[in-house]
């Protein structure tokens, strides 16, 4: 009789017109991609390949560069990974946050300057942590529709340099200024002007519908969900010392050198990463809700710097090419709650819909790679997925998620150590599932990821066959 596991994932590959090839033992299993027999049918996406920048905290390495400089540098090391002419990009998409006046369109102004052809469309999307998410699946929306064969999906956050503006006061007097015609107009606008009004104003680090930080959210998380202090700060050296690991092993292959202009020494590796103990850690003062607050520097995602690019095809025209495709991409879902209480909560949600929607279970998935916001963050939606009361009253399901297997659990350190450059972490976290699959022998990941707004992203990636 066949397994649970199993069945569940032959439910999963016929939905998507896959055979499922058995061997004598039934944990080697392999899918045979039939592709499209009718019009109109659903292509196969693939991952070709993912880079990254160095993910850097903002302020240091990158400081004298801009946004698109860093992004520019992720095409140009996805082009001369992959080896593709350039021409053959039918799309460009970039996922950013904060973005620079200067180059709004960022995907646009990169390709430019990567020598992309001039002909190849390209804009840029934004939808807060999960914005290099949304790239990839509005990709693989025009890959699998048979609109394009080839397109590239990235990411970019520059936190070293954000825009910041006079107040509206000031602004307000500035765009009156210039309508006026006469001296007299001009003198009683400068009759007008106030040494205040010269007061900048910052980009919003809080929700607009809340006024409350993110950080503030991860604290009240934490409270209601009943994570520790202490459980916090296991979890952060957890993330730490597995990218320091995963960096010294040589796993972390998708970050490419670059060379940033007036540093003597190439950029090789990320910053971010510190091994720390548990009595550092402890001594950390909160950072939000202070005194009592368990949020600190050392169990938070800190601000970062960086850029991503992943190449994406139709399965046929990668093949076509001669490329050995990574992973497939199998389905996606977008999910949304109360930005005031759930704010940080998107993994459960997406987790559950995109394991309901593909008719696979929790035990199916080798890898996990979710977004870590913050360790109090990952910590509460583990006890979110582990209870069947929270399932029931928000999940519209009678049993609980179930939480993800440590052991297969962002194994290579995650967004608190790797860093977390808004706009590029999605291309990361899927590029990672995927490399994962091939170093570790599995079928399935799970990528997942929350975001401000009170987003949610859930995605399948599947190993490509041998």
């Amino acid at each position: 009789m066949l397994s649970a596991k199993l069945n569940s994932a032959l439910k999963f590959t016929s939905k998507y017109g896959l055979r499922t090839i058995c061997s004598s033992s039934i944990s080697q299993k392999e899918t045979k991609i039939t592709g499209s027999k009718t019009p109109g049918s659903l292509k196969n996406v693939v991952l070709v390949e993912g880079v990254r920048t160095p993910f850097m905290v903002s302020g240091t390495d990158y400081f004298n560069i801009m946004a698109h400089d860093l992004q520019r540098h992720a095409f140009l090391s996805l082009i001369r990974r992959t080896g593709i002419p350039k021409e053959i990009v039918e799309y460009i998409i970039v996922g950013t946050v904060i973005q620079e006046v200067k180059t709004s369109n960022i995907a646009r102004e990169a390709s430019l300057g990567a020598g992309l052809s001039l002909h190849t469309p390209a804009h840029t999307v934004t939808q807060a942590c999960i914005s290099a998410n949304q790239a990839i699946t509005t990709a693989y929306g025009q890959l699998s529709t048979g609109q394009i064969d080839v397109a590239i999906a990235g990411g970019v956050e520059f936190l070293s340099d954000v825009p910041i503006r006079f107040n509206r006061s000031m602004r307000k007097l500035m765009l009156t200024a210039n309508k006026a015609k006469t001296p007299l107009q001009k003198l009683g606008l400068l009759a007008k002007f106030r040494p205040s009004l010269l007061a900048p104003e910052l980009p919003g680090v809080a929700e607009f519908s809340t006024g409350e930080t993110m950080g503030h959210s991860g604290d009240r998380l934490a409270a209601a969900f009943k994570v520790s202090r202490a459980e916090q700060d296991d979890y952060a050296i957890r993330s730490h010392t597995l990218a320091d690991k995963a960096t010294k092993e040589g796993l972390l292959t998708d970050v490419e050198t670059i060379f940033v202009p007036g540093k003597d020494k190439p950029i090789v590796k990320d910053n971010g990463i510190r091994v720390s103990s548990k009595e550092q850690m402890a001594k950390l003062k909160p950072a939000f809700v202070k005194p009592h607050g368990t949020v600190t520097a050392g169990n938070a995602s800190f601000l970062t710097d960086g850029a991503s690019a992943c190449l994406l095809m139709t399965e046929e025209k990668a093949l076509s090419l001669g490329l050995k495709p990574k992973a497939y991409l199998r389905n996606y879902v977008y999910t949304s709650q109360d930005p005031k209480d759930q704010l940080l909560l998107g993994p459960t949600y997406s987790t559950a819909k995109i394991l309901d929607k593909t008719g696979l279970s929790l035990n199916d998935i080798d890898v996990f790679e979710f977004h870590e916001a913050f360790a109090g963050q990952i910590l509460a939606n583990f006890k979110a997925m582990d209870s069947d009361w929270f399932a029931q009253n928000y999940l519209n399901r009678q049993k609980k998620v179930g939480v993800p297997p440590i052991e297969k659990f962002n194994l290579w350190g995650g967004s608190l150590s790797l860093g977390h450059p808004f706009g590029a972490t999605g291309v990361r976290l899927v590029t990672t599932a995927a490399n994962r699959l091939i170093k570790e022998g599995g079928q399935y990941a799970l990528v997942a990821a929350c975001a401000a707004g009170g987003l949610g992203h859930g995605m399948i990636v599947e190993k490509y066959p041998k």
